[in-house]
């Protein structure tokens, strides 16, 4: 047996190799986090008979360097809750006009002898309208949108009160008005026709066509057509156009008819306009249709024609036919009394070289004016309507003649300076029916001179005198000087 001794000295060398192992291997590891050392077992102890033979010192351990931690993947992107929008061309325009006009007579023109003499100045941010439109291409899709500012103010809006017995309630905030006179959704169908849905303009006469300052010379838009019709005239319903490959375009309207409470002895159908409630009444629907040749480069003139119902589209069922056994249960029971209005007119536009020159004959009669006259005598003072005798037949014509002088006067291509003249003549009781007093206070004939000069069509000045006479020399005659100025983009 070995002595006590030995088997110490054994021992202490076996433990002495083991810790320097444990040093070098710590030593020559890589720094970073490293992984906890595995756990080593003791060794075993001989009993102090086993012989014991001294290990030989082992290679030091290399510890492996610890794996960098994964990097979480980023999470998908969301994908879009509907399908993809497609590209959408967008088009803005607008334009602007402010005016400065001097009167040479009164407010009040209903005197015996017509306006007295006067002399006043009016200024006006006459206008400011501004147009969107969008479409789709590759779809034949297309919208407009149209929104006028007249007068730097907003308008009012009327409501039928039945809790206030049926009467008509106003609120006034500012003078002026917002309007949204367009606002449609077109699809073409084919190369040359086109289907539209929404509020357009009423194609009859020429302000549907040419309503921008820059379309017509005077400052003011033609007075003849403004007496009679609605002034950029808008309605809703659906359009249809066609236009033929040589030259000839075709329109066909259907929209909600006018309300002929608003008909009146000085502006016959005009004031019929659907604007006093914030709804139009489409029970009577009109329709429209128009034709127009543009064959002929630089020259558009064709007609058009306006037929509609009015009676079932004023505010109130007020305009009815009495009979002895009336269904209370009914509104109108045995029906309403029919008033339809019919307008007629031709037009010419023209704009060849250096001359410009636009015309129009219009003429609408109304059926049952006198009973549409009789039920608007009675209407509420609070409606704000006129009330006095409406006609059977109106009468409107207008032109003007231009004639471009800027390379006469030595300014560029850029500029365009025309002199003009325009008349106006318009009878708002043309031919009345025998009960009605032919009123000559509304037979008016405007004579206007002027110069009109614009830049590029997009910015433009007028300067314009105007001569007004009434049907009769016992009316004093009426004189007006205007100067308008804007922008059209």
């Amino acid at each position: 047996m070995r002595p006590r001794s030995c088997f110490v000295r054994s021992s202490l060398l076996l433990c002495s190799t083991l810790l320097f192992s444990g040093t070098v291997a710590r030593a020559e590891a890589p720094a970073g986090p490293q992984a906890p050392p595995a756990p080593q077992a003791e060794p075993a102890v001989e009993p102090p008979s086993a012989p014991q033979v001294e290990p030989a010192p082992s290679a030091p351990a290399i510890a492996e360097p610890a794996q960098p931690a994964p990097v979480p993947a980023a999470p998908p992107a969301t994908p879009p809750l509907g399908p993809t929008r497609p590209k959408i061309d967008v088009y803005v325009t607008a334009y602007g006009e402010l005016q400065f006009a001097y009167f040479n007579y009164g407010l009040d023109q209903n005197r015996a002898g017509g306006a007295q003499r006067d002399s006043r100045i009016e200024f006006d941010t006459n206008r400011f309208v501004i147009e969107v439109k969008g479409g789709l291409p590759d779809y034949g899709l297309e919208a407009e949108v149209e929104v006028e500012f007249e007068h730097g103010g907003t308008g009012s809006a009327m409501e039928l009160e039945y809790e206030e017995f049926g009467e008509f309630d106003q609120e006034l905030d500012k003078g002026g008005e917002i309007l949204v006179e367009e606002m449609f959704l077109s699809k073409k169908l084919g190369a040359n026709a086109a289907l539209a849905v929404g509020r357009f303009y009423v194609a009859v006469g020429t302000l549907s066509e040419f309503s921008r300052p820059t379309d017509y010379l005077g400052t003011n838009r033609d007075e003849a057509e403004t007496s009679i019709i609605p002034n950029t005239w808008d309605e809703m319903g659906v359009r249809l156009r066609y236009k033929f490959p040589w030259g000839l375009r075709l329109t066909g309207q259907l929209v909600n008819g006018l309300d002929s409470t608003g008909f009146s002895s000085q502006l016959w159908s005009a004031g019929g306009h659907q604007r006093r409630f914030e709804v139009q009444r489409a029970t009577d629907m009109a329709l429209v249709v128009r034709a127009d040749v543009t064959h002929f480069d630089g020259f558009t003139f064709g007609v058009s024609a306006y037929h509609g119902d009015t009676t079932r589209n004023r505010p109130k069922a007020d305009l009815v036919k009495s009979c002895e056994e009336a269904n209370p249960r009914e509104v109108a029971p045995c029906g309403y009394v029919s008033a339809p209005l019919t307008l007629l007119d031709a037009h010419l536009s023209v704009r060849k070289g250096p001359w410009s020159a636009k015309a129009l004959v219009m003429y609408g009669h109304l059926k049952n004016a006198e009973l549409v006259s009789q039920r608007n005598a009675r209407l509420s003072n609070l409606l704000g309507v006129i009330r006095t005798p409406v006609s059977d037949n109106a009468l409107a014509v207008w032109g003007e003649l231009g004639y471009d002088i800027a390379s006469v006067v030595g300014l560029s291509d850029s500029h365009h300076l025309f002199p003009f003249v325009r008349y106006d003549y318009a009878d708002t009781q043309f031919k009345p029916r025998e009960e009605l007093y032919d009123n000559p206070r509304f037979r008016r004939s405007v004579y206007t001179v002027g110069l009109s000069y614009n830049l590029m069509n997009v910015a433009f000045a007028k300067l314009d005198f105007g001569h007004r006479r009434l049907g009769s020399s016992a009316f004093r005659p009426e004189n007006t000087l205007r100067f308008a100025t804007g922008f059209n983009y």
